[in-house]
């Protein structure tokens, strides 16, 4: 039988703050060359970094109709690098790249459109790519084809097909990145449509089309596209469990332990007060944080002096600590911007939704020996199906939990927590 204090979060949901409205989806548009570098020169006289600077201005314009906020590497005749094209967009918290270029081929009789993106099953071992972007090559390729697609059908142009580049741009930076080639200057139809404003007028809004199709401005975390974990944050999202960080929920980054006190504070109707005895059920004590249980059950969070009243997650945490389900270390901290472990995080829930343990000596996971602290809690959580290993014999206890693993933690719990018939109060 539960505990009077502890209920499923399908019975508390309502009672949480209601999630922020997702802001714009941020766009950054890279209008190739510039300054100095004038790109091609078409056989028209045209110059590569007019057009391209052209086009992407009537993007910018055709996206911020749409709804997206969007900012631009260069706005008028000027040098950038490819570096620091690269660099500029990184510190945007964007979402997307897409670079504007015109082609330009020794052969005139070839014309149309393509789209170059960064493909990790071909890398090109003079020009490796970011890490982040090898990890990106499902979404840049989505995100090309899109572009490709909308750009042949709207402008007639000859589809040119996706090409795998290891162009820095689109190799070296932190989003899904893209290159529009949209027609070439060395061909005399391609040429002299490049030359038409009304012609770059619908290449721009063919692009805008294609990004419109990947990612709608308005698209709840976008960052979660293709993640693995996107349904059950989108569900908890629902169910105002999680929050994001602005228009991205970050699901890769480590989640702190302030941010899981806040989870499970939407998920668990915590006590009013504590016990207050040193690793008692459902806290998290010296076995755990390691070297002897700290202080503040009674005293609240004026008992750590890393804790203040502007910490932004100060009231789940003092109700945390009240209850006695968080305990600080004995130099006086609480240290609340720590990471959480995956077995920390396990203990816990383990402890609130009063799981079984499972019997002494069942241990699914090869890293996780039967003397270790939170073996039974994890071996329970896993005989429930609410955790699962990084892979099927590992569970690596000592590393941290992600926002995408927490999220799918509480997710696997909330759907399979008991729910009450509509009328039985």
């Amino acid at each position: 039988m539960k505990k009077p204090w502890v209920r499923a979060a399908v019975l508390a949901l309502s009672l949480f703050v209601l999630p922020l409205p997702a802001e714009a989806a941020k766009i950054v548009v890279d209008p190739g060359h510039g300054g100095m570098d004038s790109g091609a020169v078409g056989i028209n006289g045209l110059m590569e970094k007019t057009v391209n600077l052209d086009i992407a201005q009537k993007l910018r314009d055709a996206l911020v109709q749409r709804g997206y906020e969007v900012v631009m590497t260069r706005q008028s005749d000027v040098y950038w690098s490819l570096k620091e094209r690269v660099d500029y967009t990184d510190v945007q918290d964007a979402d997307l790249f897409v670079s504007v270029h015109a082609n330009s081929y020794s052969n005139p009789n070839t014309r149309g459109s393509m789209v170059l993106y960064y493909d990790d099953a071909s890398p090109q071992e003079s020009y490796p790519a970011s890490e982040r972007m090898k990890a990106l090559t499902p979404q840049s390729r989505e995100l090309a084809q899109k572009v490709l697609d909308a750009f042949v059908r709207k402008t007639g142009l000859p589809n040119q097909g996706l090409t795998q580049s290891a162009v820095y741009v689109v190799r070296m930076g932190s989003i899904p990145s893209i290159l529009v080639e949209t027609a070439f200057l060395s061909n005399k139809t391609d040429a002299a449509l490049l030359a038409n404003s009304d012609e770059r007028t619908l290449m721009a809004g063919a692009i805008a089309e294609g990004i419109e199709a990947y990612l709608p401005p308005d698209e709840l975390f976008p960052d979660l596209r293709g993640h693995w974990a996107r349904e059950a944050v989108l569900r908890l999202q629902a169910q105002h469990v999680v929050e994001g960080t602005g228009s991205h929920f970050e699901p890769n980054r480590m989640l702190t332990r302030a941010e899981w006190v806040t989870l499970l504070g939407r998920v668990f109707d915590l006590p009013a007060g504590a016990a207050g005895s040193c690793g008692a059920p459902g806290t998290v004590g010296g076995a755990v944080y390691g070297g002897g249980c700290g202080s503040g059950a009674a005293g609240g969070l004026s008992a750590f002096r890393d804790v203040n009243a502007g910490h932004w997650a100060f009231a789940a945490l003092e109700k945390a600590v009240k209850a006695g389900v968080l305990e600080g270390y004995p130099d006086g901290t609480l240290r609340p911007d720590r990471p959480v472990t995956r077995a920390e995080a396990a203990a816990l829930l383990q402890r609130l939704a009063e799981a079984p343990q499972a019997p002494a000596g069942r241990q699914p996971f090869q890293d996780v020996p039967a003397g270790y602290w939170a073996a039974q809690a994890i071996a329970g959580l896993q005989a429930a199906g609410w955790v699962d290993g990084v892979t099927a014999e590992q569970f690596r206890p000592e590393r941290s939990i992600t926002r995408a693993e927490a999220a799918a933690l509480i997710d696997r719990y909330v759907q399979s927590a008991p729910k009450k018939p509509k009328n039985q109060p």
